[in-house]
C-alpha cells in the first residue's frame, strides 16, 4: 500500500546554522523566517541539535552548541507521514529535522505539514480501505465488510472468514494516510487462534 512519505510532505528550503552561530544571528532569523526553531548542523550537513525559542530564552549563551537542544530527534524522508505524525505527538514536538540515507539534512517538516495529509477525502480513503487492505491483504469478497468513513473515522461492520484477519484489517487501516481513527465493529466466522503454532504466534508482526 502506498503511504504519503515525510519528503512529499516537508518543506526542503530549510534553515539551518552551525555550532558557532551567536546567539543573535540565531534570533534574527527566526524573526526574519518567522519561525519558532531550527536545526543545527556539522560540517557535513549532519544534524547535531535543535534550537528553539524556548531554548534562547532559557539558555542565554554564546553560541549554538552552548544552547542547542541535543541530541535532535530526526525523520528520514522515507519514513510515512502518518508515524512521523505520531512521533511528533509522542514526543510533544512541533518540528523534525528530515535527513537522507547519509544522516544529511534535506529538509524540515511541521505539524502543519503532516496535517495535510489528514485532509484526505473520505471517499478516497474507503476506496483504498476496499481495494488494498480488504480485497488485495485480506482476500475478503466484495461486501463482506461495510465501510463507513466520516472525518477520516473509518467504521470497519461486517463478517471475515477467520479471526486473526480482524486485527489485521484494523491495524493495515489505521495506517492508511487520513485515517484518524478505527473503529472496529468485525466478526468472523470461524476463530484460527487456536491453530497457530505456538512459535508462530509469539513472532512480533512487523512491516
Amino acid at each position: 500500500m502506498k503511504h504519503t512519505q515525510v519528503g512529499e510532505a516537508m518543506t526542503a528550503d530549510v534553515v539551518s546554522v552551525d555550532r558557532s552561530a551567536t546567539f543573535r544571528e540565531i534570533a534574527k532569523l527566526l524573526a526574519d523566517y518567522d519561525i519558532t526553531g531550527l536545526p543545527v548542523v556539522d560540517e557535513d550537513d549532519r544534524v547535531v541539535g535543535i534550537v528553539s525559542e524556548s531554548d534562547l530564552l532559557a539558555r542565554k549563551a554564546l553560541t549554538a552548541a552552548d544552547i542547542m537542544s541535543a541530541p535532535a530527534v530526526t525523520v528520514h524522508a522515507q519514513e510515512s507521514a502518518s508515524e512521523a505524525g505520531q512521533l511528533m505527538t509522542r514526543l510533544g514536538l512541533q518540528r523534525l529535522p528530515v535527513t537522507d540515507e547519509q544522516e544529511r539534512l534535506i529538509g524540515i517538516v511541521t505539524r502543519r505539514d503532516l496535517l495535510r495529509v489528514f485532509l484526505r477525502p473520505d471517499a478516497d480513503i474507503r476506496r483504498q480501505v476496499s481495494e488494498d487492505v480488504l480485497s488485495g491483504n485480506i482476500g475478503a469478497p466484495t461486501g463482506a465488510v461495510d465501510i463507513h468513513v466520516l472525518d477520516g473515522v473509518v467504521t470497519l461492520a461486517g463478517r471475515l472468514e477467520r479471526q486473526s484477519q480482524v486485527p489485521l484489517a484494523l491495524r493495515l487501516t489505521a495506517r492508511l494516510d487520513g485515517v484518524v481513527a478505527v473503529v472496529d465493529e468485525l466478526t468472523a466466522r470461524t476463530d484460527d487462534s487456536r491453530l497457530i503454532p505456538p512459535e508462530r504466534g509469539a513472532q512480533p508482526i512487523t512491516w
